[in-house]
């Protein structure tokens, strides 16, 4: 099992600045994808960002320019800063951990876009 634990989450206005962590535990050794995604009140999940272990990255076109996702020096924590964020950000952002062992979900971090 994986457990993935999010924070950074919280209110802010347009335009602002966000920093999202999510650090994996657990079996998370070996190839893996960690990465970030979000649900809107009423919308279905979507991807924001990805990020394998061999660097690859995978954005949005909606977050492209404006996200960043990457690991930190201890590989089992994935940050995602967000800028420029707009009231469309708005949503429950969720850290995905997917392996051949299978694929894990965070509880989520609530970030709150105002005008």
């Amino acid at each position: 099992q994986v457990q993935l634990v999010e924070s950074g989450g919280g209110l802010v206005q347009a335009g602002g600045s966000l920093r999202l962590s999510c650090t994996a535990s657990g079996f998370i050794s070996g190839s893996n994808n960690m990465g970030w995604y979000r649900q809107a009140p009423g919308k279905q999940r979507e991807l924001v960002a990805t990020l394998s272990s061999g660097g690859l990255t995978n954005y949005a076109d909606s977050v492209k320019g404006r996200f960043t996702i990457s690991r930190a020096d201890a590989k089992n924590v994935v940050l995602l800063q967000m800028n420029s964020l707009k009231l469309e950000d708005t949503a429950v952002y969720y850290c995905n951990f997917a392996s051949y062992r299978g694929t894990f979900w965070g509880r989520g971090t609530e970030v709150t876009v105002s005008a």
